[in-house]
């Protein structure tokens, strides 16, 4: 990505978003343009500012990060969510991911880690760190969503298949399209294939389907 990443931060502690953006903004390519102190200010900001990236905390007064994320991803062209957790917060994290998170990225990470995910997401792939995954997953065991499973990873080509693979590691749209010598117009459509075969609604969703019936190990 030539052009810098435009952040916006949703975070109720100040401290914490203070040092947030005081991480991303010093990262070069990382423009933090717009905090808000809860979930209520990220559609504003949104609008307002036209972010590449939202980073929400889970848990917010008046609105959370999953319910600002689930009024996000209503509006077209919105950007993608990178939610920031705790290690034991399981409940928000299936809330999260149903809402249509990209990723989660837990709030002891390492800055360097933090900066991975947002270039991640920021460039269309997903992140799930790894402490978090064992628990998505069994999160989505115990309400699994419609239609995944073993079933329907057996009906992806297999040419689907590989980009899943690469989904899993959190492998951006253009990292794929190296990957597998194709152009990113294709990657996009055997994506939005994917989704649907799957039965899910964004990439997250997919790692989770995809880790869950042996294909993402």
């Amino acid at each position: 990505m030539s052009a810098a990443v435009r952040i916006v931060l949703a975070d109720d502690q100040a401290l914490v978003r203070a040092g947030l953006a005081m991480v991303l903004g010093s990262e070069d390519g990382f423009t933090v343009v717009a905090q808000c102190e809860d979930g209520a200010g990220v559609l504003p900001a949104v609008r307002a500012h036209r972010p590449d990236l939202v980073l929400v905390d889970v848990r917010m007064p008046r609105v959370d990060g999953p319910e600002a994320t689930r009024r996000l991803r209503a509006e077209p062209g919105a950007p993608p969510v990178l939610t920031l957790t705790t290690f034991d917060d399981d409940e928000v994290l299936w809330a999260a991911l149903d809402a249509g998170a990209a990723g989660f990225v837990l709030k002891d990470s390492p800055a360097e880690v933090l900066v991975e995910a947002v270039r991640a997401v920021a460039a269309g792939g997903a992140w799930l760190d790894p402490r978090v995954l064992p628990r998505v997953l069994d999160r989505a065991r115990r309400r699994p969503a419609p239609g995944a499973g073993t079933a329907v990873l057996d009906r992806l080509t297999p040419r689907e298949a590989d980009v899943l693979r690469l989904v899993c590691r959190g492998a951006s749209n253009a990292e794929i399209a190296g990957a597998l010598r194709m152009g990113e117009r294709t990657v996009k459509s055997h994506v939005s294939a994917i989704l649907a075969k799957l039965g899910v609604r964004d990439r997250a969703a997919a790692i989770v389907a995809a880790y869950d019936a042996g294909l993402g190990r």
